[in-house]
């Protein structure tokens, strides 16, 4: 049942606004308030799912109200009602982030209309907020050692700026969540995260992948097709094992990160791109620099915040809080009961090199929740977790 809050000091309209939208037979809950005053009081203490709010009232208008409910963080769409002579105070209520404004009297379906699409944007931001919070969950860094904590910080720092951040670390350490993570903290972060794998595309055509082509440009070039960089204007793009990319994308790459423009393949038109670029590679750009592999003008451009994520072997300490947090996660997933780990269990975990790191950790863990008693023993370590060296 969706609840509306009506928020009207003339009581003939807000019989008019009741009788319409019982009339409507919805199974609409509706509470009513006289005065601005008392609707903020309502929406402080109850959830609803939409407001109806008089912009002109006694002790608080309804431009204050909306304005004190998104100061409290409270996100609800507003429909505000205004007479024939308050059409600017209802313009200057959509700028404030009201959905619409219906003119008093109501008119029938224009009001049931626009009460159906806010509503409908308000599951729509309500199953928005669960994604992002399922994504946030999904690349989280987990972790309390002196490594982690120096890399909170430095994202803290870095993610509201707009500079290019290269991290590196081995195979399997995260270095995509704290990718990830820089985005979120970003003043990009409603715009695109678009990832692009330079290690997963063919040399002949990572430089299509990144900045698209026109249709003709090669054999199965069928239709124009945008690139990665026009995909993720006004956000952010993530180059990750950028050290796997060819010396003439390197060149293309450059060039678009000097002059924020890009041209598709098979054509010379410039297509101008707002893009935050994030480099990631599990190699030393440094040699790859000295052994020709790897351009020294696109590092010093991609290289302005150096971040390194550092092996599972540095921070074994972590390991106790990365079973937990993988186990329960994969129990939730899999709609099982989380098995605990024993204390020589986990013992034994810690003392692993874990060569393939937090991804390798994470493969383990699933496959003792799977195959292992439970509780999970140091037994079931040595039956199904790869051997130490």
């Amino acid at each position: 049942m969706k609840k509306i809050l009506l928020i009207e000091d003339e009581e003939p309209i807000r019989r008019v606004l009741l009788r319409i939208l019982i009339d409507e037979n919805k199974g609409y809950q509706i509470t009513e308030s006289q005065d601005g005053k008392e609707g903020f009081l309502k929406l402080t203490k109850e959830d609803f799912d939409l407001v109806l709010c008089d912009i002109k009232m006694p002790k608080m208008d309804g431009i204050e109200v909306l304005q004190k409910v998104r100061e409290n963080g409270i996100n609800i769409p507003f429909i505000m009602l205004t007479g024939h002579g308050n059409i600017s105070t209802a313009v200057e209520a959509m700028k404030a982030g009201a959905y619409d404004f219906i003119l008093k009297p109501p008119d029938l379906n224009r009001l049931l209309t626009a009460v159906r699409n806010a509503l409908e944007t308000k599951n729509l931001f309500t199953e928005n907020i669960k994604l992002k919070k399922r994504i946030a969950k999904k690349y989280n860094i987990i972790g309390k050692s002196e490594a982690i904590d120096e890399i909170h910080k430095m994202i803290e720092k870095v993610a509201p700026t707009e500079a290019r951040v290269l991290i590196t670390g081995k195979n399997g350490t995260g270095k995509e969540l704290v990718a990830h993570h820089l985005h979120q903290k970003s003043n990009r972060s409603e715009g695109p995260f678009v990832e692009v794998n330079c290690a997963a595309i063919p040399s002949d055509l990572i430089e299509s992948e990144l900045f698209g082509h026109i249709k003709g440009a090669f054999t199965s070039a069928i239709k124009d097709r945008p690139g990665k960089f026009e995909t993720a204007n006004t956000g952010t793009l993530f180059l990750d094992e950028v050290a796997d990319m060819s010396l003439a994308a390197q060149a293309k790459v450059l060039r678009a990160l000097q002059e924020n423009k890009i041209s598709r393949v098979g054509s010379e038109k410039q297509i101008n791109v707002d893009v935050r670029v994030i480099a990631a590679t599990n190699k030393d750009l440094l040699k790859e620099i000295e052994n020709g592999k790897f351009r020294e003008d696109l590092y010093h451009r991609l290289a302005v915040i150096l971040v390194k994520v550092p092996p599972l072997s540095k921070r074994k300490n972590d390991i106790p809080l990365l079973v937990d947090y993988f186990s329960e996660n994969l129990a939730s997933d899999q709609g099982v009961d989380q098995k605990p780990f024993s204390e020589d269990a986990l013992q034994k975990l810690m003392d692993y090199p874990w060569t393939g790191n937090v991804r390798e950790l994470r493969n383990v863990v699933e496959r003792l929740m799977i195959l292992g008693s439970n509780p999970i023993t140091a037994r079931d370590i040595d039956q199904f977790a790869s051997k130490p060296k």
